[in-house]
């Protein structure tokens, strides 16, 4: 993939991202798989370019005032706990397994939307 291309991508995703909330990282892994990484390099290298963009992001809304933190903290200790055991666990996954799961999650993400 080009730089110019590459730089447009990278646009796209930030705005993903800032639009629906971390959903850049559903543009990202294919992305990266396409560029012949495999799925679980796709998904750590997801991960490590969607959190900057995940902090301009919070920066963002945090200045715009439409951050609700009494509605955040709930999630914000059991989601750090299970971020560490995810990345503690994400080496010991195939990645056949990891592709299947990242498929499912992105197939159930889809139908949720529509029904709701």
């Amino acid at each position: 993939m080009k730089n110019t291309k590459k730089f447009f991508v990278g646009i796209a995703i930030g705005a993903v991202n800032i639009i629906l909330g971390a959903g850049g990282g559903m543009l990202t892994v294919p992305l990266y798989k396409k560029a012949g990484m495999n799925q679980r390099e796709a998904q750590i290298n997801a991960v490590a370019t969607i959190l900057p963009i995940t902090i301009i992001s919070t920066i963002i809304y945090l200045k715009n005032g439409n951050v609700n933190f009494s509605d955040s903290y709930a999630f914000l200790l059991p989601g750090l706990l299970g971020s560490a055991a995810g990345a503690f666990l994400i080496k010991k996954i195939k990645n056949k397994t990891l592709s299947y799961a990242f498929s499912l999650f992105m197939i159930w993400a889809g139908v949720r939307l529509i029904i709701n």
